[in-house]
């Protein structure tokens, strides 16, 4: 059972599975949403997402044409992304779990729009969009 939560403590929500595939993603819009170099995603089934508190404090942004980022509106956090168009998976972003897990980063994903001024320093693959 993995735990997490947002940075106000308004939202909590719990993991009933194992993350699936973690990816360092380094879209714009990871960019822009996290405020750093790219943002570390794993994909969870929605049916193992069980939210425990906080769903009056959920809002989320359309950020792409069926994308939509969902955070807290106390604290600003974001909790994960989801696709209209899967309505079975949510991307996780994997800095709002409280429990300490051994993440095995297997990408870097949309390195195409990497920060200009951040450097990769590790041999994962690196695919210029999703592979």
């Amino acid at each position: 059972m993995l735990q997490g939560s947002c940075l106000c403590q308004s939202v909590q929500y719990e993991i009933e599975a194992e993350l699936g595939p973690t990816m360092i993603c380094h879209c714009e819009n990871c960019r822009k949403a996290s405020g750093s170099a790219y943002a570390i995603n794993a994909a969870v089934e929605t049916e193992h997402f069980k939210l425990k508190k906080g769903q009056a404090a959920i809002a989320e942004y359309e950020s792409s044409p069926g994308v939509f980022r969902v955070f807290c509106q106390h604290c600003g956090s974001q909790l994960y992304s989801k696709r209209a168009s899967m309505p079975e998976l949510i991307r996780l972003r994997l800095g709002t779990l409280d429990t300490a897990v051994d993440i095995q980063v297997q990408a870097h994903i949309f390195v195409s729009s990497k920060a200009p001024w951040h450097q990769i320093c590790d041999d994962l693959p690196q695919f210029p969009q999703r592979p």
